[in-house]
């Protein structure tokens, strides 16, 4: 939002919010009867446009998003926050609103007994002439004009508070700013169609330059090549760079052009940095993370979910979506091309903590991958390779996400160290800290606890810290029990207790808690996961605690979306163990079913100060005692 919001600042169908598509229902509708009917198949190539110009735009975003985050070409290295993703979900608008446009101008300029040629040579050379001339020529000094005071307030500030730029930025403008963009924009398609020598082909082609133009300068990596400029240095006037106008987003008053920087030139705006800046990015090598947090695709929706994919999505916890059910084919053909034509875990999130960068890497395979016997090799190869790779590169910690450590899989990562013996890099299973984070989100005075869930390394951790505490673990399956029971010593084990009731109001569960199990819990018991991932929510009359996960510090940098079922700002403990590691400097593994790092309290006393919160229950008073 501008800092003084002025007239026609709020899009028409703001308050459809997410259902504002369906302004455009008539339209999909009206298209389609007029195809079969009279075979009008203009009205559907307006639709095809529309289609084609969202997926351009979401390709940049994605490309953008993992060049940045591999830091390879990247411009300003400042950091994206969630209140820049939640201003820029706007960016589609504008294409709704062009849609409209063009819509409306085939049925009432073009008409329905008039078929616009194809292709036409003279009417794509107009077309690029009026571009670079008037369209250029207005749109300088349009844009300086909503640099004065009185528009910059009402308007254009909303576009300049995002210092750091997506690709998307480029289109997030007030609603008024925009009509007039549209009506400088389409100066071009108007008189080649007034003159007639418009064609499909054209209108095609020129929408398409614009986006791609538009994104361009706003990918915040450096993408054009010097010999682009070499071969024939006047294109230097013709063609902006990211670089470029990236200095107009940091400067605010130079780099005022469209897409051709001559006018720039002409009236002396053009920053004296463009040059240097371009050569600095060009130049600027893969960055060297200090840690790598390595995780995986977790259902077919997650896809979107990711950093990489829809903004809106990967801003919020992972959930499902009416409009994604409608992309299942889709999806089902990404997820075959992501998970079976990849080979290789790669980058797609980059954060800072203090002095320390991590990046998160991904693993290209489902949750579902990690169940199946041939599988488990070739996900195992992944792992090792990035490990490797890492190692390579001087990063220092590899914390190990979600089923990347499972206890079949490698054995909680002490795989990759046994056959590895001189690796400098240290493994991180993190499942010292997800104990702990786990046990103090027990109530106060809590004097009884029921365990449910599959054994895991956390589990056997969390019910020994319990029992040692004086705190009774209820077990309702024999095989559980005695499975634990090797586990503990002496008067330990008498706070270890086979049982057949489900009356303790405090649950720990894990995976492969049944539905029946569930229903037979008392009314408001919490249930309290140490899984990495969260049973189903059936009680409308319990509550439900997030998977182990922590309160990132305020001065964790660049964190815009979301990990998985997570809040905002939330980081599963797991991920958090690795970076406590990493920001304290510790010297050993954390990995393997019998090897602790460090005493699990120490882990838990590291983690508080360095800024990270527990997270608990509203109203919810915890146990840090413990």
């Amino acid at each position: 939002m501008a800092s003084r919001p002025g007239l026609l600042t709020d899009w028409p169908w703001t308050p459809l919010g997410s259902f504002k598509y369906l302004v455009l229902a008539p339209l999909v509708i009206d298209s389609i009867y007029s195809y079969a009917i009279i075979r009008d198949h203009e009205k559907l190539l307006v639709m095809a446009l529309m289609v084609w110009r969202i997926v351009h735009s979401q390709v940049w975003i994605s490309f953008s998003r993992y060049q940045t985050a591999k830091g390879t070409k990247r411009i300003v290295d400042k950091s994206i926050e969630f209140d820049q993703v939640d201003r820029e979900r706007t960016w589609d608008d504008q294409i709704i609103f062009n849609t409209l446009i063009a819509y409306l101008t085939k049925v009432y300029m073009i008409g329905t007994d008039h078929t616009l040629p194809f292709w036409r040579l003279d009417g794509l050379v107009l077309v690029a002439l009026l571009h670079a001339g008037p369209v250029e020529f207005i749109y300088y000094w349009f844009h300086r004009a909503l640099h004065h005071h009185f528009l910059y307030s009402r308007y254009h500030s909303h576009h300049h508070s995002s210092i750091v730029s997506e690709p998307i930025t480029s289109v997030v403008h007030p609603f008024a700013e925009h009509i007039a963009y549209t009506l400088i924009l389409l100066t071009p398609l108007i008189t080649t169609l007034v003159c007639g020598t418009i064609s499909v082909v054209s209108i095609a082609l020129y929408i398409t330059y614009v986006d791609f133009m538009n994104n361009l300068g706003h990918c915040n990596f450096e993408l054009i090549p010097k010999s682009f400029f070499s071969l024939f240095p006047p294109l230097k006037f013709l063609c902006y760079t990211p670089s470029f106008h990236s200095l107009h987003h940091t400067q605010f008053r130079t780099n005022y052009s469209l897409f051709m920087p001559m006018y720039d030139y002409i009236y002396g705006t053009n920053d004296k940095c463009s040059d240097s800046l371009y050569e600095t990015s060009l130049g600027q090598d893969e960055e060297k993370p200090d840690a790598i947090y390595l995780t995986h695709l977790t259902s077919l929706d997650s896809i979107y979910h990711l950093r990489l994919g829809f903004a809106s999505l990967s801003s919020h916890p992972l959930s499902s979506r009416c409009y994604l059910f409608l992309m299942r084919p889709f999806t089902i053909i990404l997820s075959f091309i992501l998970s079976f034509l990849s080979f290789r875990s790669f980058a797609f999130e980059r954060n800072r903590f203090r002095d320390l960068t991590l990046h998160s890497h991904l693993v290209p395979k489902f949750s579902s991958h990690f169940k199946s016997q041939q599988q488990k090799e070739s996900i195992n190869k992944m792992i090792e390779t990035a490990i490797l790779e890492a190692e390579k590169k001087g990063v220092r910690v590899m914390s190990l996400g979600l089923l990347n450590q499972e206890e079949e899989l490698n054995g909680y990562g002490e795989m990759y160290v046994r056959k590895h013996p001189k690796l400098k890099i240290r493994i991180v299973d993190g499942s010292s800290l997800a104990a702990q984070v786990v046990v103090h989100s027990i109530p106060v005075g809590t004097r009884e606890v029921l365990f449910r869930g599959q054994i895991t390394k956390v589990a056997r951790a969390i019910v020994t810290s319990l029992c040692q505490n004086g705190v009774k673990v209820m077990v309702l399956r024999e095989e559980e029990h005695c499975m634990l029971a090797r586990f503990l010593s002496g008067h330990c084990k008498e706070n270890l207790v086979l049982t057949t009731n489900y009356y303790p109001m405090i649950w720990l569960v894990g995976d492969r808690i049944s539905k029946e199990e569930q229903k037979r819990a008392a009314k408001g018991t919490r249930f309290l996961p140490f899984s990495q991932f969260p049973p189903t929510q059936l009680r409308k009359d319990c509550f439900y605690h997030t998977t182990p996960a922590m309160i990132i510090p305020d001065t964790a940098e660049n964190i815009d979306s979301c990990e998985n079922w997570l809040g905002r700002r939330v980081m599963s403990a797991w991920r958090v163990g690795g970076i406590v590691h990493a920001l304290e400097g510790w010297d050993e593994h954390e990995c393997g079913l019998d090897v602790p790092m460090v005493s699990p309290h120490g882990v838990w006393e590291a983690a508080l100060r360095n800024g990270f919160q527990p997270l608990v229950l509203p109203s919810l008073e915890t146990n840090n005692s413990l």
